[in-house]
């Protein structure tokens, strides 16, 4: 018997954090993304977030961020939630962000904790909250305080799931112990946001994940969910730790997630383009490690 969540979870448990596919030149590549998209719900995901930081949320406008979600809405149809970044810093922005997603189609939407500012923890309960009574649709919280400068605390999103539209956690915390305090005492989803963590963290009560790595090898970590469900526990533990080298090295070796993830996309002919300064693309020799690390999993 497993332990993973029986009930639906509210976005799917396969999603991909995919990537925002850029022309040569560097403009928004609505053709290019369309197609990744229909690629990864054949290919195993139930879930598409977009614009969020493997997409390169930072460097997109706000009506960049529309037009994709209409494009992936397009191209997707019901097979898949579409799932839009729109947390800022600023909660009057991100409010903003909210309404546009719905009105361009989105399903739900995934809120960061602000960053920069390093707001106290009432008032980031507070930016939340207002976020989540402005919208119309559901809300996952991004906790990811490497990268904004600011926990959510587990008190704090205990606090938070009373709120009717706070339905989920993307969870970047690197705290076990805090999400298995939040799963215990509340009804939130919790998404794995780190992939080393997809199988440990559904085998405790997660919903499933939000990979950057499924960019690329979707159906690759769509089993290592399948087979737990079916029971199977040492199978998918080996598929796990067999994706565990290419997880290395496009999330721990030195690299953004969307840096890697587009290397890869380029080098097997699929919709990806350059990244967006202040990034770069990956070197020569990153490159090459990326690929054997991506043949060994897929053909080993």
């Amino acid at each position: 018997m497993t332990t993973a969540t029986t009930a639906a979870p509210p976005f799917g448990r396969a999603l991909c954090a995919m990537i925002t596919p850029f022309t040569e030149a560097g403009s928004l590549d609505l053709d290019g993304a369309q197609r990744l998209a229909e690629r990864l719900v054949t290919e195993g995901c139930d879930g598409l977030v977009l614009s969020g930081t493997t997409g390169e949320s930072p460097t997109t406008s706000d009506t960049e961020k529309s037009d994709l979600i209409r494009a992936v809405r397009e191209a997707v149809g019901d097979r898949a939630t579409v799932v839009a970044g729109v947390g800022t810093f600023d909660t009057r922005h991100t409010v903003e962000l909210s309404l546009a997603a719905e009105k361009a189609g989105a399903d739900g939407l995934l809120v960061v904790a602000p960053y920069y500012s390093k707001p106290p923890q009432d008032a980031v309960e507070a930016h939340f909250r207002e976020i989540a009574d402005a919208a119309g649709l559901p809300l996952a919280l991004y906790d990811i305080p490497g990268r904004t400068g600011t926990r959510i605390e587990p008190e704090t999103l205990i606090r938070l799931a009373e709120h009717p539209r706070i339905v989920a956690v993307k969870d970047c915390s690197f705290d076990f112990l805090g999400a298995q305090k939040v799963l215990a005492r509340t009804e939130l989803a919790y998404y794995a946001g780190c992939d080393e963590h997809n199988l440990a963290l559904y085998a405790v009560g997660g919903s499933g994940y939000i990979s950057t790595v499924a960019n690329v090898v979707p159906s690759q970590l769509r089993a290592v969910l399948d087979a737990f469900e079916a029971g199977d526990t040492p199978v998918s533990a080996r598929l796990q730790q067999r994706a565990t080298p290419l997880i290395e090295l496009m999330m721990a070796a030195g690299l953004p997630g969307a840096v890697t993830a587009k290397a890869l996309l380029n080098e097997l002919g699929l919709p990806a383009g350059p990244v967006r300064a202040p990034l770069r693309p990956a070197g020569r020799a990153a490159v090459d490690g990326l690929l054997a690390a991506y043949e060994e999993l897929t053909t080993g």
